[in-house]
């Protein structure tokens, strides 16, 4: 016979894993012309310490912890390249779900997660 908390314990895992992988469901990739049409004059931020806006012309704007960087933005073989002069400048594919972002980089670098919505003035 199982104890209570044992079994209270795999039923909140089970849970935690069915919304996990329902919400993994509900990411859409994106193809060069859906994240033009997504990105153009919007900003992609974790709406407390980054956010990157991306202006028409291709211009990066990246503000981070009180630092401002300009570079570049473009879109190759479906994928968001960014260029800030950082190490992990590159290549995103990119997936959304309502407002939400995934960016997982094409090679070494750590997935971006965040919101995509009009910047401010």
């Amino acid at each position: 016979m199982r104890k209570p908390a044992t079994v209270l314990a795999a039923a909140a895992l089970g849970l935690i894993s069915f919304e996990r992988d329902a919400a993994a469901e509900k990411l859409q990739r994106l193809s060069g012309a859906q994240i033009r049409a997504k990105f153009v004059a919007m900003q992609l931020t974790d709406e407390v310490h980054w956010r990157y806006v991306y202006d028409r012309d291709g211009t990066l704007r990246s503000y981070s912890m009180g630092t401002k960087k300009v570079g570049k933005w473009t879109i190759e073989r479906d994928e968001l390249c960014l260029y800030l002069d950082e190490r992990d400048d590159g290549c995103y594919e990119v997936s959304l779900s309502g407002k939400g972002v995934t960016m997982k980089p094409s090679g070494l670098g750590l997935t971006l997660e965040g919101v995509l919505q009009v910047p401010p003035k």
